[in-house]
């Protein structure tokens, strides 16, 4: 497998394998221009994107003024930087003036936000050219992707299988080469989630690192904006620039690093040939076996549990009243979820956050050890469009929950991980995560490059 993740013969865009600098050289070289990149990108989406569904809206007339406006600047010897005329796409819950934000939803089907989330402010301040919002499983509210009031996203390796969510949009586009980069949304693994089924990288940076403001709330102490881009390294950039004041140099090396397993196993139902190809791809890459987080599956059982008991409340308080007052406006998966979770008393919520607490810093404590944990993203085979069960060894198993599984957990406790392409089983993308210490965000994206690299 290469450094720059394959991309699926069918849905090959500009963009495919290209990285940010490379991107940037030619647009400085002269070799590009940002609006020639804007209309690669158009033409692409126009192309490809009616069998992926990724885009619910796409901005031409506003994305060629901004490509022209980023040309005109860098003829005037002004280079906002690295994402300078960089087409990009903005997940459907992230406020963007001017375009339609639906949340995925016929609740806010015509709703057009005047301001832009601080998140796209940013990206627009460095000269990216935001081009389209992309789809999103309704209210960020799913795994799946495939639950939308504008419809499904499909999987640009295989038309027929999920993309994953709530960031399916994100993640299609950047794997099918549309775009180099866009951003997503993270309450329990939904950059992670589907950029492992898409073969890119999804990163959920630590808990407050990016600013929420301008996302529509899933779960507020749970929610996470994240990065989806083809590399590691262009995450990074993209990550410096939306969060200036995070150390920007992180120079680590791979073989001095103290990094631990944790078994999938604890955490639900589990593929063994999934779990067994993360493996000795990471122990190719590696070049060893890593030792286990044995302390780990001990907590398990207890994160799970607080952490449903925090994302539904969490959640309910959101859509209280839309659930009371319009419930037929919700897709019936969405609003099945949301009156399920008002069943979470409010005792347990108030209880669930204080043994957040406690677990945080057990977790504090083993990252004193330790510098990475390491374990798959997906602990399943990418799942056929619209599946909400599987068969595994003669049982049936959920593939909502089996999705979120090996995420969420890092949501409850704010830590940064990155999900990142670690080859094929049966044609399909499999992806291995990265977990670090709060704060440690640079270090993590660092190590995941290079980690990438080893495993080609």
């Amino acid at each position: 497998m290469s450094l720059i993740t394959p991309i699926a013969p069918l849905a090959g865009g500009y963009f495919s394998g290209k990285t940010l600098v490379q991107l940037a050289e030619a647009l400085r070289g002269g070799r590009v221009s940002a609006l020639e990149l804007t209309e690669q990108a158009l033409a692409d989406i126009a192309i490809i994107n009616p069998s992926l569904n990724a885009f619910t809206y796409v901005a031409e007339k506003q994305a060629r003024h901004s490509a022209a406006e980023a040309d005109r600047l860098l003829a005037e010897g002004q280079d906002l930087g690295i994402l300078h005329g960089i087409p990009i796409g903005i997940k459907d819950n992230i406020m963007t003036a001017g375009m339609p934000t639906t949340m995925g939803s016929a609740h806010f089907r015509d709703w057009v936000p005047e301001q832009d989330a601080s998140c796209v402010g940013a990206l627009k301040r460095a000269g990216g050219v935001i081009i389209a919002k992309t789809t999103t499983h309704e209210f960020a509210y799913g795994p799946t992707g495939d639950c939308s009031f504008q419809g499904a996203t499909h999987n640009p390796w295989d038309r027929s299988k999920m993309a994953g969510g709530s960031s399916c949009g994100s993640a299609a586009a950047v794997a099918a080469g549309m775009l180099p980069v866009a951003l997503g949304t993270d309450t329990g693994g939904s950059v992670r989630i589907p950029a492992a089924l898409t073969g890119v990288v999804g990163f959920k940076p630590s808990y407050g690192a990016l600013s929420t403001e301008g996302v529509f709330p899933l779960s507020r102490s749970l929610d996470h904006v994240g990065i989806i881009t083809g590399t590691p390294a262009d995450a990074a950039a993209v990550f410096a620039v939306l969060a200036p004041a995070v150390e920007k140099q992180c120079q680590v090396e791979l073989d001095g690093l103290n990094l631990r397993w944790v078994s999938p196993e604890p955490f639900g139902t589990q593929d063994p040939l999934v779990i067994a190809a993360v493996k000795a791809w990471l122990g190719s890459a590696c070049g060893r076996e890593l030792p286990a987080a044995e302390e780990v599956a001990g907590w398990s059982a207890e994160l799970q549990q607080i952490l449903g008991q925090i994302q539904k409340s969490e959640a309910y308080e959101i859509h209280a009243e839309r659930v009371a007052g319009h419930p037929e406006l919700f897709q019936p998966e969405v609003l099945q979820r949301l009156r399920a979770s008002r069943e979470v008393r409010g005792w347990e919520y108030v209880r669930a956050r204080e043994r957040r607490e406690t677990l945080s810093h057990r977790f504090a404590q083993l990252f004193e050890t330790c510098d990475l944990l390491l374990m798959p993203t997906v602990a399943i085979r990418t799942p056929h469009l619209y599946d909400r069960k599987f068969y595994l060894d003669g049982r049936v198993c959920e593939v909502r929950d089996t999705l979120l599984s090996l995420t969420s957990i890092w949501n409850l406790l704010g830590l940064p991980a990155v999900s990142i392409p670690c080859g094929l089983l049966n044609g399909m993308p499999l992806g291995c995560q990265l977990i670090a210490a709060q704060g440690r965000d640079r270090m993590l994206l660092d190590a995941a490059q290079q980690l990438l690299a080893a495993g080609s």
